[in-house]
């Protein structure tokens, strides 16, 4: 008999932990912007995923290019859009909070984690009908730090700790195609230059790269893979590097997109990037990651262990107001990717 009951509580567990899975539908919301703003919150929602183990849905803004990136990702289930901006947009204004609420009604959410201290985004995920629901606290938003309040939030919650790491899933099939579909020479250094910024004080010179990349060459057999958009100043120091002795060697990426970018940069051996999205994707496939950080808070390149910054010349921190992109030395970048290849 003692047996029998013991087959009878596993299998009852058994059954149990499958139910409870497919009923647990999770929502988490990260509201700003940025691809990197997304990045950097991902360890909190992967340890959330572990958790109730079942995928998290996330609702975040276009802007954060999310999709791009995170569809292959096995702890992200939806990623849902938030259709909110300047302009006046579906989820904008009053009439805007309702209709969100509604649009995130029918996912018959059972738990929702918000990455703000909005009392906005509190109440339309009650409207939406979600009975567990884990934020800031309300109304703390100024001066408020990138990551230590989703690590309260996440200890309070969970009573977890959470590693810093960021992780981004990636086909290996589609890394293994991209060596021979953009000739990849593994025998040979490899590295991502992400050249491009949201804004033009983001954008370190093409000759602080050149330089670097002259410094290299002379040591290693390198290829360089050039990641930007289509701004036009980010066009213009694409075009000088292309235009440079090391043209041979280079291949720009602009007119690939982001989820088309994953399985080069993987297959890259370190990054050299500006303080843009590439920058927080290569860290989080798990490629050492040198942060050009000119005028963005330090903590934007330096969260992972996979990342190391270099700041301007003659500062011992950085801000938005540094405005230091002709003080990177391109000494110390060379310095820093020797070490990390070796």
């Amino acid at each position: 008999m003692p047996l029998i009951l013991l087959i009878l509580k596993i299998y009852i567990k058994i059954n149990i932990s499958k139910v409870y899975k497919f009923i647990m539908r999770i929502l988490a919301i990260q509201n700003r912007m940025g691809i990197g703003d997304t990045v950097i919150f991902l360890p909190y929602i992967q340890k959330i995923s572990e958790k109730f183990n079942t995928p998290v849905n996330l609702l975040v803004k276009k802007s954060s290019k999310a999709d791009q990136f995170l569809n292959q990702t096995n702890y992200i289930d939806k990623i849902i859009h938030l259709e909110q901006n300047k302009k006046k947009e579906r989820h904008d204004g009053l009439v805007g909070a309702f209709r969100l609420a509604q649009d995130l009604k029918k996912y018959q959410f059972n738990k929702v984690f918000i990455f703000n201290s909005s009392l906005r985004f509190n109440m339309v995920v009650r409207l939406a009908g979600i009975r567990n629901i884990y934020q800031y606290p309300l109304f703390t938003k100024k001066n408020q730090h990138i990551i230590k309040p989703a690590v309260k939030l996440i200890k309070k919650s969970l009573n977890v700790e959470v590693n810093n790491n960021p992780q981004i899933d990636i086909d290996e099939n589609l890394v293994k195609l991209a060596i021979s579909k953009y000739n990849i020479n593994k025998k040979e250094l490899n590295i991502l230059l992400a050249i491009g910024g949201s804004g033009p004080t983001k954008r370190i010179p093409a000759n602080t790269f050149l330089s670097v990349m002259k410094k290299i060459t002379n040591v290693k057999k390198c290829n360089f893979f050039l990641a930007t958009g289509k701004d036009e100043e980010e066009q213009k120091i694409l075009n000088q590097i292309m235009s440079s002795e090391f043209k041979e060697n280079c291949i720009p990426l602009d007119h690939l997109t982001i989820h088309e970018t994953l399985p080069i940069i993987k297959n890259c051996n370190a990054s050299i990037c500006n303080d843009t999205g590439f920058g927080h994707i290569s860290s989080a496939l798990g490629i050492k990651t040198i942060t050009l950080m000119a005028d963005t808070p330090l903590i934007y390149g330096s969260y992972s262990s996979n990342m190391y910054p270099i700041i301007p010349d003659g500062e011992t921190s950085v801000g938005h107001d540094t405005l230091g992109k002709d003080k990177i030395n391109p000494e110390k970048i060379y310095n820093k990717l020797i070490s990390i290849i070796n």
